[in-house]
């Protein structure tokens, strides 16, 4: 059941709901958010039954999952198009990316690089999802976002990855450090003053976290405070 019905990508979590706070809260809370959050929620349930079955061909586990979030996804899709019909211009961008990712599963290489940074914009472009059913009407703000969106998370899997299955590879430490230098520099010139002191705590994490002993656990605990830290910043620069 749990291996079925309940992911295992814990990193996904943030991603899921990180990006859609940014949109919901830059144009406005609304009812229409609860059901759009459920119809999310039930679309990546239903993606990663499916990827995994794609993967591993292992019908009898994952075939009813699928069966019980795609029954309750299609009609809560149904009902937020009739609600907002503008929501139907975004979801061509989301196939492209999930076709990419169709392609790594089937070849057993869900952790390339290139499929995690297709998750990445996937993902972040749920801030434009919930940015139009808030009634959003500034896309540069929008956009801007949704653009930190994609370069924090990409430093998340750079990092990630020098933590765990790239732990001892000391060029892809050194490219995560480069990045998150960049990236720190990037948000200096681009982005609201507020965002260098948890872009800052990022670029040390990535220079010292690799040199310690954290467990994978603690590594995964740690980022959850990372995220919230790049959250609420994120909501406190740009909507308070």
């Amino acid at each position: 059941m749990k291996k079925g019905y309940i992911p295992n990508q814990h990193g996904a979590w943030a991603m899921l709901l990180i990006p859609f706070l940014f949109g919901m809260f830059a144009a406005k809370p609304v009812w229409l958010h609860v059901l759009l959050f459920l119809g999310w929620f039930l679309a990546y349930l239903f993606s990663y039954a499916f990827l995994q079955w794609l993967r591993t061909k292992k019908t009898t586990i994952y075939r009813r999952p699928m069966q019980v979030y795609g029954s309750l996804l299609i009609p809560i899709g149904f009902l937020l198009l009739v609600l907002d019909p503008a929501l139907a211009r975004l979801v061509p961008f989301f196939i492209p990316l999930f076709l990419v990712n169709c392609y790594y599963a089937r070849r057993n290489q869900e952790r390339a690089l290139l499929n995690d940074l297709a998750a990445v914009v996937q993902f972040s472009l749920m801030v434009f999802v919930a940015y139009q059913a808030g009634g959003g009407t500034d896309w540069r703000l929008a956009a801007e976002l949704f653009g930190f969106s994609i370069l924090y998370f990409t430093g998340t899997v750079f990092y990630v990855k020098t933590m765990i299955r790239e732990k001892h590879n000391a060029m892809y430490y050194r490219f995560s450090v480069m990045y998150h230098l960049a990236l720190l520099v990037a948000g200096a010139l681009w982005f609201p003053p507020g965002l260098l002191v948890p872009l800052t705590v990022l670029a040390v994490r990535a220079v010292w976290s690799p040199h310690t002993k954290l467990s994978v656990k603690q590594t995964g605990i740690l980022e959850i405070a990372y995220s919230v830290l790049i959250a609420g910043t994120v909501l406190v620069v740009y909507v308070a």
